[in-house]
């Protein structure tokens, strides 16, 4: 493998890591430096990839439209969760 796609994977994959993990911003900026590498590599397929860019993130949005839906209905048939709980003092704070 030659270093150009090692930049690349490694950089997606530092970047979905420090995204997953609350750094947004480190994750983003370290995303970019793989797709600015992907683009000067194989221009034709970013260029693919970018007219495509709506589709993909229309999936993308369904998905994380069925995930949220997904949870708040696991979160509903539970019997409330820690706020229901009675706290040994008599407070909650």
């Amino acid at each position: 493998m030659d270093w150009k796609k090692t930049l690349m994977y490694g950089s997606f994959a530092a970047g979905a890591i420090l995204f997953l993990t609350g750094r947004r911003p480190a994750g983003l900026a370290v995303a970019g430096i793989g797709v600015a590498t992907f683009a000067a590599e194989h221009p034709e397929k970013f260029e693919e990839i970018w007219h495509n860019m709506p589709a993909y993130i229309e999936k993308g949005s369904k998905f994380v439209d069925m995930a949220s839906n997904f949870l708040e209905r696991m979160s509903e048939q539970k019997s409330g969760g820690y706020r229901n709980m009675p706290v040994a003092g008599g407070t909650r704070y």
